[in-house]
């Protein structure tokens, strides 16, 4: 069979180099010229370990092509999924606009029958408006299916889960549909749960809602831990070991980030809202987000009496390691923090790149850990990329004004960064 991936940012790249591992035909289209000549080339245009890798193999096996003609691609292939792109809108609900667009594009172009998947996360609904959407723009009447199969990729080991996943929904409503979708992926070993498109919305917004609630349960259990002595790491671990909870998203720090939590929590509850139903533990799950930062630079405010005029390092800006997103990162809400109260601040991360709210803002842009920490009075460290473990930090503190570590991921040996001589200052420990 041959596929149709229509946008080739994050999911969509992700979706057709590994369709393309499994042996199909796959078409990446997208009206964006410049990654599509660099997809092209070979060239990944995001960071994602073994992602470019395969982008190579496959564009030299035959079985991956890209292109910008969306006539064309619609109709030379029968499977088509869609992963653009369903950011928040002004009022937290989710910009379906780009679907929409899609959707039409597909009607109008479509000259047999097409089964349309959605991969974008998206409200529950969705697929009954892509259904009306595609009907409008048909100039001739042509079969289709569309269904919901969304995506649980991990930034920075999307292609391990896309190979490897846990789990398959298939929201379908019709038995051709699902048929085709259980073939594409025949080669995977894994449960498939099948069932209506309005479920398969709603778990993938659950999944992801359930999880920013674990780190957020952590995280205020690290301000408990912090009260009575008590290393959050412990507490982590001790709870973790219960199958029923689980050791994954566990380990408390500054808070969550990236492309998918914030937004979809935010449409989850605005779901709830408009179905005059109350999620209150979703809404203490954003408020403990949303101040989490803040506790950590009370920690720092307190060590140093004053943040104004006073050299602070930071190192890390993607919301997690082996990424270079930084939608959402907590490290910028840090660098807000910071600035607004007159620091001074330097920055470091091996491939994320500063929002661009802040390139105008005094930062100086850092090339080496070193450099950001040459005469500071704090480093806060808040992405655990591994190259911070490698840090000769006895040098370290032979260059910094003031020796203070602060570890927004207790990441860090506490009993170590403080046989070195550091004041060193976790989240919970």
């Amino acid at each position: 069979m041959n596929i149709l991936v229509i946008g080739t940012g994050y999911v969509g790249t992700t979706t057709a180099l590994v369709f393309a591992e499994m042996g199909w035909n796959v078409t990446g289209l997208d009206t964006d010229s410049l990654k599509i000549n660099q997809l092209k080339q070979g060239n990944l245009h995001f960071y994602e370990p073994g992602l470019e890798e395969l982008l190579r193999k496959h564009m030299q096996s035959g079985h991956l092509q890209f292109t910008t003609d969306k006539d064309q691609a619609i109709n030379n292939n029968d499977i088509i999924f869609i992963c653009v792109g369903t950011p928040s809108g002004p009022d937290g609900n989710a910009d379906l606009s780009y679907v929409q667009q899609v959707a039409e594009d597909i009607g109008h172009a479509s000259n047999r029958y097409k089964l349309i998947i959605n991969k974008s996360t998206v409200p529950v609904g969705t697929q009954e408006r892509v259904t009306s959407w595609i009907k409008s723009a048909q100039i001739e009447s042509h079969p289709f299916d569309v269904a919901s199969n969304p995506e649980f990729l991990r930034e920075g080991k999307a292609l391990i889960d896309a190979l490897n996943p846990d789990r398959i929904i298939i929201g379908s409503n019709h038995e051709r549909a699902t048929h085709l979708i259980l073939t594409l992926y025949q080669s995977v070993n894994c449960p498939v749960v099948v069932t209506t498109p309005r479920t398969a919305e709603l778990i993938k917004y659950a999944s992801n809602a359930f999880l920013a609630t674990k780190i957020s349960y952590i995280n205020e259990m690290a301000r408990l831990c912090d009260k009575l002595g008590v290393h959050v790491k412990d507490v982590a671990e001790g709870i973790g070991l219960d199958p029923r909870i689980g050791q994954s998203f566990l380990q408390a720090g500054i808070g969550y980030g990236g492309s998918c939590f914030p937004k979809d929590v935010s449409a989850l509850l605005l779901t709830a809202k408009a179905n005059d139903t109350e999620l209150s533990l979703l809404e203490k799950v954003v408020s403990v987000n949303q101040t989490q930062h803040l506790y950590l630079l009370d920690k720092v405010r307190e060590r140093l009496e004053t943040l104004a005029h006073k050299k602070i390092a930071v190192l890390g800006l993607a919301f997690k390691p082996e990424t270079d997103d930084i939608r959402e990162a907590p490290a910028s809400r840090v660098i807000q923090s910071l600035l607004s109260e007159q620091a001074y601040v330097s920055v470091f991360d091996p491939v994320a790149p500063l929002e661009p709210y802040l390139l105008q803002q005094p930062i100086t842009w850092s090339a080496t850990p070193e450099d950001a920490l040459q005469h500071a009075d704090a480093v806060i460290l808040c992405t655990e990329w591994a190259i911070y473990q490698q840090i000769d930090w006895v040098q370290m503190k032979n260059i910094m004004n003031q020796p203070n570590m602060f570890d927004g991921r207790n990441m860090l040996e506490a009993t170590l960064m403080k046989s070195i001589g550091f004041y060193y200052q976790g989240i919970g420990c």
